[in-house]
């Protein structure tokens, strides 16, 4: 009886023991990071960040309930929150309403946005250094001042028609940019305070002392963003010459459109990006509706990078592009009508030491389209984060937070190809065959017996 007594109070005590400790863990939290090189914690660059932010940091992502990515985007979140408690997540259903996802530019399942402050950032890709990248960007206070050039028919920063800005402008807004029409034929010069200029596109020709005002600008060290299109006449030559770059003529179409569904050739998809501060990392899809080639010129005063290349299927076609329903087999390079085969480079990033004594580098941008930020095509791939990827990097705010690579050495197996011949070998003919022998092998003896 007393042994039976002793072996139930034994057994309560276990059972409260575990009950205790089960407990105890929801209210003390112990982890350890035993992964090689600590890959599944966050880098110092990163608790950094961190640091600097004083206030709540919300997560929203944009991601279904089916499969298992919710799972994923919470197991990343939860190495910030760890260090910062006050960051939270939250899950938006997009099949809910597919409507309102699209009205809020959601178009990447899993899209994250972070939002501090006032302030907010649009992640399509989960990694540490665009996450602390996006929370770097955020904890920056001084508001950027964008001066848009107005007065010949650009396209409008808040305006709603398709050909305008309006909804990539918004956005910039709420990452601290404000925007703020340039009328420089009233004023004479760009003012001081700006931190960048844009041109989109002009329909017209500029007056002489507008075009000498945007060359001053740039001589004076100032940032610059030059959106033109093919065919464009905006009085722009001696900017141009300035910069060191040069429009060609036609429109590029690109046969490898067809790989991306795209049925108009003057139509070009990229995503695969030369080697730049701007595209470092990126790797989205930029579509550009009907973009002019760009062609650099002999001038030591500037580095020029290369940001978006079209494929070698393409050329800058200077005849007639054929539409929508018209056969596109007529289109053909013709060298005589000066048209050059790809790879052509359709957007620069042009730097050199900057004349201001209080900045150290000039950067310049010039692209070659201007469409691709317009409301109508905004949406297309990664027009929106290549756009706010080009503004960063003009603005300074391309600040990275470096992360290093802290990769197992040993996730991936290498072996030659008499290696996999070998062990094809061993696993598939001789082995079944051993066994085959083995069993018959038994099999005799049993019978001998």
């Amino acid at each position: 009886m007393r042994e039976r007594l002793g072996d139930a109070v034994y057994t309560l005590l276990v059972l409260v023991a575990a009950a205790l400790l089960a407990f105890l863990s929801t209210r003390f939290g112990f982890s350890r990071d035993w992964s090689h090189g600590e890959g599944a914690s966050l880098g110092a660059g990163s608790l950094a960040v961190l640091e600097t932010l004083e206030g709540p940091v919300e997560v929203t992502s944009y991601a279904s309930r089916q499969g298992g990515l919710r799972a994923v985007v919470a197991d990343f979140v939860d190495r910030y929150r760890r260090a910062k408690p006050d960051l939270t997540l939250r899950f938006v259903d997009p099949d809910a309403d597919p409507a309102a996802m699209r009205a809020a530019g959601v178009s990447v399942d899993g899209e994250l946005e972070l939002r501090y402050r006032d302030r907010s950032e649009r992640l399509k890709v989960l990694s540490e250094a665009e996450f602390s990248g996006a929370l770097l960007r955020l904890s920056r206070t001084r508001e950027r001042i964008v001066a848009f050039l107005e007065g010949d028919g650009e396209r409008q920063p808040l305006g709603k028609a398709n050909a305008d800005l309006g909804t990539f402008v918004a956005a910039l807004g709420s990452r601290g940019v404000r925007a703020v029409p340039l009328p420089l034929a009233g004023m004479g010069r760009v003012p001081d305070n700006a931190d960048l200029v844009v041109v989109a596109n002009p329909q017209v020709k500029l007056d002489p002392s507008v075009a000498a005002a945007l060359v001053a600008w740039v001589d004076g060290g100032g940032a610059l963003l030059w959106l033109t299109e093919p065919g464009e006449d905006a009085g722009l030559d001696e900017l141009a010459g300035a910069l060191g770059v040069r429009v060609l003529p036609g429109t590029v179409v690109d046969g490898n459109g067809q790989a991306f569904g795209l049925s108009d050739p003057s139509f070009v998809a990229i995503n695969t990006y030369p080697p730049s501060p701007v595209t470092q990392g990126f790797a989205l899809t930029t579509l550009l509706p009907q973009p002019a080639a760009l062609a650099r010129l002999s001038d030591a005063h500037w580095a020029v990078q290369p940001l978006l290349r079209s494929s070698a299927k393409s050329w800058n076609e200077t005849g007639h592009i054929p539409k929508a329903g018209e056969n596109a087999d007529t289109v053909r390079q013709d060298a005589d009508a000066g048209e050059i085969p790809g790879p052509l480079d359709l957007a620069f990033a042009l730097t050199r030491v900057s004349p201001r004594p209080d900045k150290r580098e000039q950067r310049v941008v010039v692209v070659g389209d201007g469409d691709f930020l317009a409301n109508s095509y905004l949406g297309n791939g990664g027009n929106r984060e290549f756009g706010q990827r080009v503004f960063d990097w003009l603005l300074g705010d391309d600040a990275q937070v470096a992360v290093p690579d802290r990769s197992a050495p040993d996730r991936e197996l290498a072996l030659s190809q008499a290696a996999l011949t070998l062990i094809a070998v061993l696993f598939l003919v001789a082995l079944p065959l051993l066994l085959v022998a083995t069993g018959m092998l038994v099999a005799w003896r049993r019978r001998r017996r």
